[in-house]
């Protein structure tokens, strides 16, 4: 806008049904540059409507905010940026990830909720939950860790999301509301850092109140009486979290349920969950109590709490770039998985099912690229003989037969609908279950773990 000529500010006007100022503007020679610079007395002098000044101030300020906004949230490509593996031939090329823009962008939605903004219907209460999920872990991300964004920063995500959805701003209220919802969603967020017994007995030393009202004699105690009382909690649900933990368990045997409130029990049951796998509490009596973990969503969404990473829309990203690649390696042309797909390709003809295949295929030969054992990695069309996380893969090449399965401990924990959400499952049940990688899988569950958190991959990963 500061580069606009005189032509350029009366056809915005135009645009933003303010016909009638531009003759006035014309004659005043008013540029972009001018237009910015307009106090409220020169528009006063300029507009003899009031309403076509409370208007022309509005679009002025909005667009100064704006600008400041994409400023302040503005950074610099990290110096020790992600290092991609661009696979050819036999060996691994490493090539720098591409740069962060200096603008915000959105990140990416899950897909169904994708599908509903493609068709601008305002999506509903549980997918305006995932979407400022999506935002606050996005941001949480860029400002490297940090839970405490400032008023700018809101600005900016929110006037990105209402730029990108025009109709998400209904009633012209939109942007105080997803505003609100998001402010909301890292203060909950927050909650578990001020309830840190750590965090309490800082307060209560330098008399913060609002520590003090939590824990009414904190100030009296010391600190070996806060360990005791910390070595004193039940490891198990108290009557409290037993009520949630029931209403999960009932809710889990209905067909059609109830996802909003899903989510609120396992948000609210969250840190009793990770005390019982932190304590090494047998995994049937985990999933005896939360159910809800055999459903990929949610075992997604567990991953997403502990991480900020969508580790399914990640895996996406890793098959659709490295599949061709691997492939085309030499080191796999004799393989069994590949000998069955190409023996599978010559049936069919159709796009989508071919590029289904391809992928599988792909997925299934990662532990061959990085030389490990792939008993680890899936058992295809044999049992399961392992107890660490693995996939249960049968007739992978088959659209109308494949089955895709997670099993820990030998026992099945879900059952996955095909090869990207297999293998984010894996990923993801290793980190919410908490399970130390088996060193003959390791390279593989690096590599892929490396791709979802954009870490630095080590030269001497990748075998030649």
């Amino acid at each position: 806008m500061e580069s606009w000529s005189v032509d350029q500010v009366c056809s915005w006007l135009r645009q933003r049904n303010l016909g009638e100022l531009v003759s006035k503007f014309r004659e005043e020679e008013v540029s972009g540059a001018a237009l910015l610079a307009l106090n409220d007395r020169m528009v006063q002098q300029l507009v003899k409507k009031i309403g076509h000044q409370a208007v022309l101030m509005d679009l002025i300020n909005k667009y100064k905010q704006q600008k400041h906004g994409l400023q302040s949230f503005a950074y610099i490509c990290e110096a020790g940026s992600s290092i991609l593996p661009d696979i050819s031939g036999e060996k691994l090329k490493l090539w720098p990830a591409r740069c962060r823009t200096c603008s915000y962008t959105l990140p990416n939605f899950p897909y169904d909720v994708k599908m509903v903004l493609g068709e601008k219907k305002y999506p509903d209460h549980s997918m305006r939950i995932r979407m400022v999920d999506c935002l606050q872990a996005d941001m949480t991300k860029y400002l490297a860790g940090s839970l405490y964004p400032n008023s700018q920063q809101y600005n900016v995500v929110v006037g990105a999301l209402m730029q990108a959805y025009p109709f998400l701003n209904e009633d012209g209220n939109g942007f105080l509301v997803w505003k609100r919802a998001l402010k909301d969603r890292f203060k909950y967020v927050r909650r578990a850092i001020e309830d840190n017994e750590q965090v309490l007995k800082n307060k209560c030393k330098f008399g913060h109140r609002k520590g003090q009202s939590r824990k009414s004699s904190c100030a009296e105690n010391k600190p070996y009486d806060i360990k005791v009382h910390k070595e004193e909690e039940p490891p198990y649900p108290d009557d409290a979290m037993n009520v949630h933990i029931n209403w999960l368990k009932e809710e889990y045997m209905k067909t059609l349920r109830n996802w909003k409130e899903v989510n609120n029990k396992m948000n609210a049951t969250l840190q009793i969950r990770r005390k019982m796998i932190c304590d090494k509490t047998p995994l049937k009596d985990i999933l005896r109590l939360f159910p809800f973990l055999r459903c990929p969503y949610q075992l997604f969404r567990e991953f997403q709490l502990l991480t900020h990473m969508d580790v399914y829309q990640k895996t996406v990203k890793i098959l659709e770039i490295y599949s061709e690649s691997i492939l085309s390696l030499n080191l796999v042309k004799n393989n069994p998985i590949n000998t069955m797909l190409q023996e599978n390709l010559k049936c069919n003809t159709e796009e989508n099912v071919l590029k289904y295949m391809k992928t599988t295929a792909a997925c299934l030969l990662l532990p061959d690229v990085f030389g490990d054992d792939s008993s680890l990695f899936a058992a295809v069309n044999e049992e399961v003989k392992v107890l660490t996380p693995v996939l249960e893969v049968k007739n992978p090449f088959n659209v109308n037969s494949c089955r895709f399965a997670l099993y820990v401990e030998k026992q099945e924990v879900a059952q996955l609908s095909d090869c990207t959400t297999a293998l984010a499952a894996l990923v993801a049940a290793f980190h919410v279950f908490n399970i130390q990688c088996p060193s003959r899988i390791q390279r593989t569950l690096k590599f892929l773990v490396s791709q979802i958190f954009e870490m630095n991959i080590p030269q001497a990963f990748p075998p030649g």
